[in-house]
């Protein structure tokens, strides 16, 4: 994780946990002059539109007096959805058994892309089949991740 996402976590998860939410995980999209803040918040009984607002704004107040960022940027707040981005290794350990899609930020293996299922972790590595082959991906150089939605 970037200092500047560590930052960013450091900040925001105390006041979203406050609020009584999970901070499920955080990207910070550097594009140019102007970047995306996007935050994922999750509860047990899900995420509705109002509980997005309600953290936009209690974080907007945040950011704007901490000042974290110094370009201009967008703040987005969302559930983590169906196709959930998996962030941590606790998070990809909870969702052993389901299809995902990794992209890693430099080759292993000659491969970038890797899609298959998640069978979990070992200390630092994400455990992904491909077919009938087994990958121990570390998790630093996880740079996306996220479950492949089943419609039963």
């Amino acid at each position: 994780m970037s200092s500047k996402l560590e930052q960013l976590q450091a900040l925001l998860a105390p006041v979203i946990e406050a609020l009584g939410y999970q901070c499920w995980g955080i990207e910070f999209l550097s594009q140019g002059r102007h970047s995306l803040l996007r935050v994922y918040i999750d509860k047990a009984d899900g995420i509705l539109i109002e509980d997005c607002e309600i953290v936009s704004r209690q974080l907007s107040g945040v950011l704007d007096v901490e000042d974290p960022i110094t370009s201009e940027y967008t703040l987005e707040v969302s559930s983590p959805g169906m196709d959930r981005p998996l962030f941590t290794i606790e998070q990809f350990a909870t969702h052993a058994g389901e299809q995902v899609k990794i992209k890693l930020r430099s080759p292993f293996d000659g491969r970038r892309n890797f899609q298959g299922l998640l069978r979990g972790v070992e200390e630092q590595d994400v455990v992904v089949q491909v077919d009938d082959h087994e990958y121990l991906l570390p998790i630093d150089l996880i740079d996306k991740a996220n479950i492949i939605p089943r419609f039963d």
